[in-house]
């Protein structure tokens, strides 16, 4: 891992001086009790079901300690593999980044109620990255509730 200025300069360059940090990943699942089980077995990550869609999370250590949260999704969500998110100020402003340095985004700015937004894109080598802003006044649709 790069440390000092040097990573400081590349995130400085990238996004501003906000440092982008890798800060969420997706692991696609088939099983999701024996890949909840298997995590929690091998790393000792917490498991749970998130909301109403076929999505759990798993805590990877205290916060706001290093490191990023990660998640298992259905294959189908994630059919090319593990999705890592890296968190960004203004995922706009990301997005446009993306597009000027030759990137392609594949799926614009969608909400995360309560919690923030995300999207997708793939970098000039193929690959796809998931971009996360955090903003918690981001609405329930239809004024619910979470639970």
């Amino acid at each position: 891992m790069t440390k000092g200025p040097y990573r400081q300069a590349i995130a400085g360059h990238m996004l501003g001086a906000m440092t982008s940090r890798v800060v969420h990943f997706e692991i696609p699942i088939d099983d999701p009790d024996r890949a909840g089980g298997f995590y929690r077995t091998v790393f000792g990550w917490n498991v749970a079901k998130w909301g109403p869609v076929d999505y759990w999370t798993m805590t990877t250590g205290a916060e706001p300690g290093p490191g990023a949260e990660v998640a298992l999704t259905q294959r189908a969500e994630a059919p090319e593999g593990v999705l890592v998110y890296v968190e960004v100020e203004d995922i706009d402003r990301a997005l446009s980044s993306v597009k000027d340095a030759g990137g392609t985004v594949v799926t614009g700015k969608m909400p995360i109620p309560t919690v923030g937004w995300s999207a997708r894109f793939r970098g000039t080598e193929g690959n796809l990255v998931g971009l996360f802003q955090t903003d918690p006044t981001v609405p329930i649709p239809g004024g619910g509730v979470t639970s």
